[in-house]
């Protein structure tokens, strides 16, 4: 298991990121009193994964430079 330090940190860094990764994912909102499928949601998880890593590499781009 990780660190609590370490996990505490990766943590912080998913909530700082958040907002960009939303942006960078461009998923719509469901519409009112329609649910997204398992798959949808499996799909847009996916997205997010990628939008975050983009969101990790782009402020680690940033920051170092």
């Amino acid at each position: 298991m990780s660190d609590p330090q370490e996990q505490q940190r990766r943590y912080r860094e998913l909530l700082d990121l958040m907002p960009l990764t939303l942006a960078l994912a461009g998923l719509p909102a469901s519409e009112p009193g329609k649910y997204f499928t398992e798959e949808q949601v499996e799909t847009r998880i996916y997205v997010l994964r990628h939008a975050f890593k983009a969101a990790r590499n782009f402020a680690r781009e940033v920051v170092l430079k």
